[in-house]
């Protein structure tokens, strides 16, 4: 049996927090929301209903960590700038755990704003989301917070703040929960992140960004819903933290990406181009992104010119390296830490064996290339060939790729543009993979069905669901014990990456178990989920700038 190599387990720091006295934020006090009129008859996030899912969840050892979210410099592999950080890491320092134990981190906020820690894709208790204005009052400058939650479930998860667009700079780090039953054998693990930057780069912020495609594009386009109403689009404080999503779809038959003889790959001298000058300015230079397109997207392929796309804090001109021996069997796990921008990976000279989606397990599948939108992860096993071989993300429908290297022998590192085969190989999407028998959502009719229309356009960067834009107060009811049914109906012309907090939903005829899914323009997708967990929760799009203009809106479950 080969000995397996992993990461050392993160111990007490992530980041220690500077010296100095925090105010402190108690854990267990009144949140925001939890005792509002808007939230009569429905379970506080902080109430005994949360409690007692807690208790049922056997938290075990306690393990600590601890969280420095602060302005920092960052060397992104040549380009060098001022962003925000959890202890001056890009990406943060990766957490491990084991599932069955309890997680306590301690937030120390160093920043000049507010700001919370969402543990994205865990099922954990309601009062620990890290949403402002719903689940906690969000942390001021100066101050802490403790989150403490049991981990019951192991997989491949992340940590992002929820407020704003802080999301979109460098606050974000890789959270591995480890199953002390694993099964699955392999030498060494590789744990990948991939994100699109553009702050501090020539003045620019997300902040400023978001401001740019808030006054829209006049008559250049606009919404495929005429029916929806304009949001404004300013500073709501619940939202923006985001990153997630997968591909799926009512038919495979009608999914331009299912087929097995390949896609068509972007051509780099096609690259979308800024929507005028990029000269700098006070704000940084012009962001918005003029013809990005991807049949993968259904069109569309995003609304921010990013300048550079990352692998694990990396420009693709100096990336890092991995570095096993020849036959090694290599565990990745792959996360789009991004705002805006799907990517396409694919390994130089290997196939991938697809084992879990969002942190859960699925019957494996062997392809060429994955398709991960934002804050969607990927499993996969390799077998490690000999020699020098790119890892490629590519940038869906914006023409530029990060890069990170296996190394199992001698050789150059690859061009930073290289583009290899697999890419255009046989790509995997969510509705193509099958739960694995173990997270198999057991088969039931609904017993409520949630319609849920994606509102809104680039004309007016008005995004909204049912023609709204996001209000804390505003509530889908479920109960507690229900089969829960949500179909989104996309009526825009772009695609939209829906994330559920605090669930796993199943994708339809026995898909796989995830917490987002990627619905396209003009298309319908329903995915199915046991209310399970009481609180309120956050159902949104998890490309950054859609949500924090309005595309998100609250689950909340009735008291009984």
């Amino acid at each position: 049996m080969r000995e397996i190599r992993r990461r050392a387990v993160l111990g007490a720091a992530l980041g220690l927090a500077a010296a100095g006295p925090l105010t402190a934020c108690s854990a267990s006090g009144p949140r925001s929301g939890s005792g509002s009129p808007a939230a009569a008859g429905y379970v506080s996030p902080d109430g005994p209903e949360v409690a007692a899912a807690e208790r049922r969840r056997h938290g075990g050892a306690v393990h600590r960590v601890r969280l420095t979210a602060t302005a920092s410099t960052a060397d992104l592999g040549g380009p060098s700038v001022r962003t925000w950080t959890y202890g001056g890491r890009l990406p943060g320092q990766e957490i491990r755990t084991t599932a069955g134990g309890t997680l306590e981190a301690v937030l120390a906020n160093h920043l000049p704003q507010p700001t919370t820690v969402h543990w994205h894709g865990l099922a954990l208790r309601d009062d620990m989301d890290g949403v402002p204005d719903l689940t906690q009052r969000a942390v001021p400058p100066g101050a802490g917070f403790t989150y403490r939650f049991a981990v019951p479930e192991p997989g491949t998860y992340w940590l992002h703040p929820h407020v704003g667009v802080q999301a979109d700079r460098g606050l974000y780090a890789p959270l591995v929960v480890e199953d002390p039953r694993e099964p699955l054998a392999y030498d060494h693990e590789w744990v990948v992140v991939l994100d699109d930057w553009l702050d501090g780069v020539d003045g620019s912020t997300p902040d400023a960004v978001l401001a740019e495609l808030s006054r829209g594009m006049g008559g250049m386009g606009g919404s495929a819903d005429p029916s929806a109403s304009s949001g404004d689009g300013g500073g709501m404080p619940g939202m923006g933290g985001m990153a997630g999503m997968n591909m799926a779809a009512p038919a495979a038959s009608s999914m331009p990406m299912a087929s097995t003889s390949g896609m068509p790959m972007p051509s780099d001298s096609g690259m979308p181009m800024p929507s005028a000058s990029a000269a700098p300015s006070p704000s940084g230079p012009d962001r918005m992104l003029m013809g990005a397109r991807s049949a993968l997207l259904g069109g569309d392929a995003g609304d921010v010119a990013y300048p550079y796309y990352l692998v694990n804090g990396r420009v693709a001109t100096a990336p890092t390296s991995f570095t096993a021996r020849p036959g090694d069997r290599i565990r990745l796990r792959i996360v789009n830490a991004g705002g805006d921008t799907a990517f396409r990976v694919a390994l130089g000279g290997h196939r991938m064996t697809v084992t879990h989606t969002d942190g859960r397990p699925v019957a494996h599948e062997t392809v060429d290339a994955l398709l991960l939108g934002m804050g969607e992860r990927y499993d996969v096993l390799v077998t490690a060939g000999d020699g020098v071989f790119p890892l490629v993300a590519l940038a869906e429908g914006k023409g530029a790729s990060g890069l990170a290297v296996l190394r199992t022998g001698s050789g150059a590192a690859p061009d930073a543009r290289t583009r290899p085969a697999e890419l255009n190989g046989r790509l995997l999407t969510a509705d193509r993979l099958r739960a694995a028998a173990s997270v198999a959502l057991p088969a039931r009719a609904p017993d409520v069905t949630v319609p849920l229309k994606l509102t809104g356009g680039m004309a007016s960067y008005d995004w909204g669901i049912d023609g709204k834009a996001y209000d804390p107060a505003r509530r889908v009811a479920v109960t507690a014990g229900q089969r829960v049914r949500l179909t989104f109906r996309n009526a825009t012309d772009m695609w939209h990456p829906m994330h559920l907090h605090g669930h796993s939903f199943a994708l339809p005829d026995g898909g796989p178990r995830k917490d987002t899914v990627i619905v396209l323009p003009g298309r319908t997708v329903s995915v199915d989920f046991d209310a399970d967990n009481p609180g309120l929760w956050m159902l949104h799009c998890h490309n950054v700038y859609h949500a924090q203009s309005g595309m998100m809106t609250v689950l909340g479950y009735r008291r009984r």
